[in-house]
């Protein structure tokens, strides 16, 4: 647990101006044991912070700040919500005193190889993964100074997927994901494949072809729940929403499993868990459930017809996928209760 210096915990938030840092602001607004130092936003310095957030007038006396060392520095905790590439030089610019949660890719793969193959930057090192309900992930995370806050998508495949291969009930070979996202997953820079009137009343798939980054992530995860290499093939959806996102993955089952096996996995994983729940026989897993949230829907299928194994996850790819995440791994490191100033109960209509 790490020893933070504070009567009251400071937290720090860099890249604050952007869709993962405004939610953190958010939640940590509502948590009982913080208090908001910095608050950095790049171009944006200077500028009020509701110019951006207009939804969090707790800020309207506050503006954003210069994004440097010294800036974050007076804190115990600094959130860093930055562009890929752009967290390790800030890292190394901290006190070693401060902990860390990354929500970049810079730290989260274990490969420098596989990196900078799908980033094209130096690989800067490798922190703690932040999936706390990956096998023995939880207590890496409390004992740890430095966390690499997994991707949206490759969050939702784990948790639909990790346990299966744990229990050998799935074949490593031939699983396919097709995962929709929410046009908040793309960050705030606008590009024309975000304006509205491309968005909206359409669907498109991008990063086809195993070109995607958080391709190696995904197979990193999968392969250290199966005890051996996994690839996939992984094709991304870009969906007519703001925020959300389902993963629907399908795998070859293992000679002789069955759906009650399947089934008996994810609850067994699941069980104890507060934010991952393992849905009843015949429901299945939606964004709009889990709008605002940390959790996760979960569903098993075995499509006996076919021969084949569906996992669902629904996210909300701002929330579990990101700053809900964040925020988690953060209250395990300081030795908070883990789901303090977060919720699993979605917002409905």
């Amino acid at each position: 647990m790490y020893a933070y210096t504070h009567p009251m915990v400071r937290i720090s938030v860099a890249g604050a101006s952007g869709y993962a840092g405004g939610e953190l602001l958010r939640l940590l607004l509502s948590h009982p044991e913080v208090e908001i130092a910095a608050i950095a936003a790049g171009s944006n310095a200077a500028e009020p912070v509701v110019a951006l957030h207009p939804n969090l007038p707790q800020l309207a006396h506050r503006r954003f700040d210069v994004t440097s060392a010294e800036t974050l520095g007076d804190a115990d905790l600094v959130f860093l919500a930055l562009p890929h590439g752009e967290s390790a030089a800030l890292a190394q610019a901290l006190p070693e005193r401060i902990a860390i949660v990354d929500l970049g890719a810079d730290f989260r793969l274990a490969s420098g190889q596989a990196w900078e193959h799908f980033y094209q930057l130096p690989h800067a090192g490798t922190w703690t993964y932040g999936l706390p309900e990956l096998d023995a992930n939880r207590a890496e995370i409390a004992a740890a100074t430095r966390v690499a806050n997994p991707g949206c998508y490759p969050t939702s495949v784990a948790l639909a997927l990790a346990p299966l291969l744990s229990a050998g009930l799935i074949q490593t070979d031939g699983i396919s994901i097709v995962a929709a996202s929410g046009t908040s997953g793309a960050g705030r820079k606008p590009t024309d494949a975000q304006l509205a009137s491309q968005v909206m009343g359409s669907m498109s798939a991008y990063g086809v072809g195993g070109v995607h980054r958080h391709t190696p992530e995904i197979e990193q995860s999968l392969s250290r729940a199966a005890g051996t290499d996994v690839t996939v093939s992984f094709t991304p959806l870009l969906a007519p929403m703001s925020r959300g996102m389902l993963s629907t993955c399908t795998a070859l089952p293992q000679a002789g499993t069955t759906a009650a096996q399947l089934r008996e996995a994810l609850a067994g994983a699941y069980a104890d868990e507060p934010f991952v729940q393992l849905l009843p026989e015949g429901f299945l897993p939606q964004t709009s459930s889990v709008y605002g949230t940390n959790a996760a829907q979960v569903q098993v299928v075995l499509d006996e017809r076919a021969g084949r194994v569906i996992a669902i996850c629904a996210l909300d790819n701002l929330g579990k996928g990101a700053a809900g995440q964040a925020l988690q791994n953060a209250n395990l490191m300081l030795g908070f209760p883990e789901t303090l100033g977060l919720t699993s109960n979605g917002v409905a209509p």
